[in-house]
Formats: structure tokens, sequence, C-alpha cells
């Protein structure tokens, strides 16, 4: 049963993903179902795959709240690295190119993204082999730490990721924008001080910081400006305007999830726990 919940857990958190990726993309390039559901089976995967190395009681409400935010973190670092490095497709249709470039000339040379990728992979790495070793030191004593500083480095790390890719890529057509470059550090540290008061796992920790925090700003972005154009997109004609119409019946699965998601926090918070924090 486990398992089953592990299962439903990872594709919901897939299918979340998916859906506020649809809803912004769709007008520009259309929906097909195999795309749609990219997200979902990458989901489906790494749930059950985290559950089953972490043996997670998924019985548990906080369960179902840490492995969310960590198979979103995951599914997500999964499709944006293979669309960055690895996907070989027209960039042409977009404002802000979504494979690797260099202040918006796409990286051409094959060799050069495959160079790119491998030391992206290490540094991701590299950042889950720190949160191990800082995890071995403390449960040793090697470490005496104030947790609320410990949350803060290896919590918003994650954020910091996103906040100087996103102005690496972005900035360079978008222009700077101080607020937008340290949002996803802040929300990072907030969800990972959260995910902390129901597991010491720092991994989790991590995770979680950059799960949630991509959930919420994309939500944000997607649904509090829906007619604001996303910007890969930004002065991009809307090809598909049936999608405009079409894409409204998704927004009831998305609310859903949230519920979810929300309601399993709560129970969280009323059900004994324990972590870092907590």
């Amino acid at each position: 049963m486990d398992f089953i919940i592990a299962l439903v857990t990872g594709l919901a958190a897939g299918t979340h993903a998916s859906t506020w990726g649809m809803y912004k993309d769709s007008p520009h390039e259309g929906f097909t179902y195999r795309k749609y559901f990219r997200s979902a089976i990458i989901g489906a995967l790494v749930g059950p795959a985290i559950w089953w190395i972490s043996e997670m009681d998924m019985f548990l409400a906080k369960s179902f709240f840490l492995l969310f935010g960590a198979t979103y973190a995951i599914e997500r670092l999964i499709l944006e690295y293979y669309k960055t490095f690895l996907r070989e497709e027209d960039q042409s249709k977009y404002f802000i190119p979504m494979q690797l470039h260099v202040f918006g000339k796409v990286v051409e040379s094959r060799r050069g993204r495959w160079l790119a990728a491998a030391g992206y992979l290490t540094v991701v790495l590299l950042i889950g082999w720190l949160d191990w070793k800082l995890m071995s030191l403390n449960n040793g004593r090697g470490l005496d730490w104030n947790p609320f500083l410990v949350v803060l480095l290896i919590g918003s790390i994650g954020g910091w990721i996103s906040a100087f890719g996103g102005a690496w890529k972005d900035a360079p057509l978008e222009g700077f924008q101080i607020f937008k470059f340290f949002r996803s550090p802040g929300v990072a540290y907030f969800y990972a001080l959260v995910a902390a008061l129901f597991t010491s796992n720092y991994l989790f920790i991590t995770l979680c910081g950059i799960g949630y925090t991509v959930a919420s700003i994309e939500t944000y972005k997607t649904f509090f400006f829906p007619s604001k154009p996303r910007g890969k997109f930004a002065g991009k004609p809307v090809l598909f305007p049936e999608m405009l119409k079409r894409r409204q019946k998704f927004i009831l699965v998305y609310v859903v999830i949230w519920l979810a998601v929300i309601i399993n926090f709560i129970l969280a918070l009323n059900q004994p726990h324990q972590g870092l924090l907590g």
C-alpha cells in the first residue's frame, strides 16, 4: 500500500507541473497528450523510487508533503536538464531560447552543450554530497550550529541556483530584476523551514525547498497573470487561440492537487512529528 500511495504522490507532483506548463505554453505551441503526460510519467517513476530509498511511512501526512516536494524538484531537474542540454529543437519560436545559450546566442555545438551538462550535473551531485556530509557530521555531533542557520545554508541553495540560472538565461533579453533574482532564494528558505518541521534529512529539506518554490512561483505567474505570455514567448503570436478556452478544463485538476498538499500539511502539523526544527 505504501508503494501505491508513493506512486499517486509522484503522479500528482508530475501532473501539477504538467498543468501549469500546458496552461502557459499551449496557446503558442498547441496541446498533445504525449507532452502533457510527460511530467506525470516522470513523477510516477521518481516518487516510488524516493520512497523505496528513504523507506518512508506513506500513511503519515508528513510523508506525502515531503515526497511531493522532493519528487517535484527532481522531476523539474530532469526535464529542464533534458531541454537545456540534450534536446535539439528549433529555437526560433522562442523569445528566450530554452536550449543552452550565452547572452541569447544558442550554443550550437553538441560537444559544448554536453560539456556544460557534465559540469551542471557535477554541481548538482556535489550539493547532494554536501547535504549528506553535513548530515553525517551533525549526527556525529561534529556540528553544533543553529538549526535555522543550517536550514538557510542547505534549504536556500536550490533557490540560489535557480536565481543565478534564471539571471544567466533571462537577463540578457529581459533585463535584470533585483526582486526576481532574490525571490527564489527567499521562497526556498521559507519552504525549507517548513520541511524542517517534519524531517532532519538535509537532502529532503533541500529538495522540498526547490520543489515547492517552483510550484508556488509558477502558480503565481501562471494563474495570477493568465493573459501575460511567459518570458520565452514574449512578443510571439498566439498560434492556437482555441487553447485559451480549452486549457480552463484543467484548472480543477490543479486546484485539487494543491488542496491535497495543503490538507496533508495541516494534518502533518497535527500529527506527532519530529524534524530538525520540530
